[in-house]
C-alpha cells in the first residue's frame, strides 16, 4: 500500500498539469476565435456603412449586428473565465453567471420574428433569465456579507480609495477612523 499512497500525489500533480495545459490551449484558441469574430464584425459594419443600400440598420440588420457583437462579448467573458482560472486556480462563479446571463440576453435579443408562437422557448428563456439573475444576486449577497467592513478597497468607492493619502487615517466605511497601516 505505501506505493499507491506515494503515487496518488504524483497522479494528482499530473492531472493538475494536464488541466492547466488544456486551459492554456483553450485560452489561445479563444483568442483566435475572438480575433476572427472581431475582424468579421468590423468588416460587416464597414461594408454596411460604405454600401448603405445593401443593408438596413433597422430591423433584422441591426439585430444581426447586435447578435454578433454580443457573441464577441461572450467569447471575451469565456476568455476572462479561463484566464481567471489560470491565475487563481479557482472558478469564479460570478464570472460564469455573468457570462451565462449575457448568453441568455443575446438569445432574447436575436429571437427571430414569429418566436411569440413558441411559448416553450419563451418560457425557457424567462426561467433561465430569472434563475441566473437570482443565482447571481445570491452569490453577490454572500460575497458582500463575507467582506471585512474595515477594508477600504472592498467597501469604499474607487475614487475615494484613490484620493486617499496613504499616511492619513482613513474611514473604513463604518465611520470609525483607522490608521493607514494597521499594527502587526
Amino acid at each position: 500500500m505505501p506505493r499507491s499512497r506515494r503515487s496518488l500525489p504524483t497522479f494528482l500533480h499530473s492531472v493538475d498539469t494536464i488541466e492547466r495545459l488544456v486551459a492554456k490551449v483553450l485560452a489561445v484558441v479563444t483568442c483566435v476565435v475572438i480575433a476572427a469574430s472581431l475582424i468579421q464584425l468590423i468588416q460587416q459594419v464597414l461594408i454596411s456603412l460604405i454600401n448603405p443600400g445593401g443593408t438596413s440598420w433597422l430591423g433584422d440588420g441591426l439585430i444581426k449586428v447586435l447578435g454578433d457583437l454580443l457573441t464577441v462579448l461572450i467569447a471575451l467573458e469565456v476568455l476572462q473565465n479561463v484566464t481567471s482560472y489560470l491565475r487563481r486556480h479557482v472558478v469564479q462563479l460570478e464570472l460564469v453567471l455573468v457570462t451565462a446571463l449575457t448568453a441568455v440576453a443575446r438569445k432574447v435579443i436575436v429571437l427571430p420574428a414569429g418566436s411569440e408562437d413558441k411559448p416553450q422557448l419563451l418560457m425557457g428563456l424567462g426561467i433561465a433569465s430569472i434563475s441566473l439573475a437570482g443565482a447571481y444576486w445570491l452569490v453577490m449577497r454572500a460575497a458582500i456579507r463575507h467582506l471585512p467592513a474595515t477594508d477600504p478597497s472592498k467597501t469604499a468607492s474607487a475614487t475615494a480609495f484613490q484620493a486617499q493619502d496613504p499616511s492619513a487615517p482613513h474611514d473604513g466605511g463604518d465611520g470609525a477612523a483607522e490608521p493607514a497601516h494597521p499594527p502587526r
